[in-house]
């Protein structure tokens, strides 16, 4: 569970839970790979636009974080929008799980806005922290229901230099 650390504040970011230790730094590997086109693509930027947020300098925390709000709003909208159309099962948590996490960066760009890239930073961490889980358990899940809808099959996934992790 993240908190907003600034004195007084007790907004909740997202409560999810960390399946690896925070870190600083996030790279895109073939293990994200779900084998629904589409999602790998804004999978890839998502990495990619948290990687620049927590590897930029403060002065520019504000503005990599508002990118990232741009990325999340057109990505989750997106996967909203698939679940939604094509009547996926379990969609209900999973778009709850998206809201969650976009009040919680409007919350933090509010704070980061204030001259906290502390608090920018901690997200960013968070996010990297937060997208495995995601991606292997809700978003993949959604990736078979897409494929199965636009292909009738499941998909196949093939990835290069993947390191098993050892079992949580």
């Amino acid at each position: 569970m993240f908190v907003n650390s600034r004195a007084g504040a007790a907004s909740l970011y997202f409560a999810l839970p960390r399946r690896t230790p925070m870190t600083d730094t996030f790279t895109w590997t073939d293990d994200y790979l779900l084998g629904y086109g589409a999602m790998d693509q804004t999978h890839r930027e998502f990495v990619t636009i948290v990687a620049a947020l927590l590897g930029c300098e403060d002065a520019a925390v504000e503005g990599h974080l508002e990118a990232f709000a741009r990325h999340a709003e057109a990505h989750f909208g997106e996967e909203d929008r698939w679940m939604e159309q094509t009547g996926f099962p379990p969609r209900d948590c999973h778009i709850e799980e998206h809201a969650a996490v976009m009040n919680s960066v409007r919350q933090v760009l509010e704070v980061v806005r204030e001259g906290d890239a502390a608090e920018g930073r901690r997200l960013a961490r968070a996010l990297a922290d937060w997208f495995p889980g995601h991606a292997f358990h809700l978003d993949s899940a959604l990736a078979q229901w897409m494929v199965k809808q636009t292909h009738g099959a499941k998909p196949v996934v093939i990835r290069r230099n993947v390191l098993r992790r050892d079992a949580d």
